[in-house]
C-alpha cells in the first residue's frame, strides 16, 4: 500500500496483466529514499572497531609483503653485483647485465643503490662486513690468548679459501687505487673493532707471559691477512712456477697448518 494506506493503483499491460503504474513506482521509490536517509549513517562502535582492525591488518600484511619483496630484490641485486664485479671487475661489469641476471628492472637498481660506483662500493662493503661479522662470532675474548690467535689465523685462511670473490674484488679495488674504499667511512669503522680485539688479546697474552709484548695490532692483522691472501690470490702463478697444483686439497691443508704454526711462532714469547 502507499503511505496513506490506500491500495496502490494498478494498470493493465497489453497482455491484460496488472502491473504497477509508473507514478506508483516513483512514489514508493521516494518513500524508500526518505526511510534510508533516516537510518543511522554510522555503524555501531563494535562493528566500526572490527572493520578498522581488518583494514589495519590488511594494510599491515600488504606493507610487510612489500618490505619482503624490496628486501629480496635488493639482496638479489647485491648478490648478482658481487658476482659480476668479481668476475669482470668494475670496468667490465655492466649495470644492465646485473639487473637482467637479478631478474629486475634496471631502474630498481638505481633506486636501491644509486649509480654504478655506489653499487660497487656497497658490494665491497658487503664482502668486508661478512668477514668482520664472522670474526666476531669466534668469541676470541673467551679463549686463551694463544688459542684466540690460533682461531683467528685459521679462520682468516679458511675464509679466503671459501670466498674467492672476496680476493677478486679486493684485487680489482687495489687496481683502481682503492678509490671506492677511500670514500667509504663504513669500511674504516668496521675494522677498528678487530684491531681493538687484537690489541686486547696481545695484551692478555703479554700479561700471562705467553705472547710477545712488542707487537702492534695493526701490523699483526696485516701479517695474518697477507700470509693467507698471497697464497690464494697468486695460486695460479705459484703453481706454474713451482710445478705443483697448489689448489689441490692436500696442498691447501698443508699450507693452512704452516700458516697457523708460522704466525703463532712469530707471536709467542721466546723462552
Amino acid at each position: 500500500m502507499d503511505k496513506r494506506g490506500a491500495r496502490p493503483r494498478f494498470e493493465r499491460d497489453v497482455a491484460g496483466t496488472e502491473v504497477f503504474c509508473t507514478s506508483t513506482i516513483w512514489a514508493i521509490f521516494h518513500i524508500r529514499c526518505r526511510q534510508w536517509n533516516r537510518r543511522p549513517i554510522h555503524m555501531s562502535k563494535e562493528r566500526t572497531a572490527a572493520a578498522s582492525k581488518r583494514r589495519i591488518a590488511r594494510s599491515g600484511v600488504a606493507t610487510r609483503s612489500r618490505q619482503r619483496d624490496a628486501t629480496a630484490t635488493r639482496a638479489a641485486l647485491l648478490s648478482t653485483a658481487i658476482s659480476e664485479f668479481a668476475a669482470k671487475g668494475f670496468s667490465g661489469a655492466r649495470v644492465d647485465e646485473i639487473a637482467n641476471r637479478a631478474g629486475v628492472n634496471k631502474q630498481l637498481l638505481y633506486h636501491y643503490f644509486g649509480n654504478k660506483d655506489d653499487l660497487y662500493r656497497i658490494a665491497l662493503e658487503t664482502v668486508y662486513s661478512e668477514i668482520r661479522e664472522k670474526e666476531q662470532g669466534l668469541d676470541l675474548g673467551n679463549l686463551s690468548p694463544v688459542e684466540a690467535m690460533r682461531a683467528l689465523v685459521g679462520y682468516s685462511f679458511d675464509y679466503l679459501f671459501e670466498h674467492p670473490e672476496f680476493i677478486k674484488l679486493v684485487n680489482d679495488e687495489n687496481a683502481q687505487g682503492a678509490r671506492h674504499a677511500a670514500q667509504s667511512d663504513e669500511l674504516a669503522e668496521m675494522h677498528w673493532p678487530l684491531v681493538e680485539l687484537l690489541r686486547e688479546t696481545l695484551e692478555r697474552g703479554a700479561a700471562e707471559g705467553v705472547l710477545r709484548d712488542d707487537m702492534d695490532p695493526i701490523n699483526v692483522y696485516i701479517s695474518i691477512a697477507a700470509i693467507s691472501y698471497f697464497y690464494f690470490s697468486n695460486n695460479p702463478t705459484l703453481s706454474a712456477i713451482f710445478g705443483k697444483q697448489l689448489n689441490a686439497p692436500q696442498e691447501i691443508a698443508s699450507r693452512r697448518q704452516h700458516v697457523v704454526d708460522f704466525a703463532l711462532s712469530a707471536l709467542m714469547k721466546a723462552n
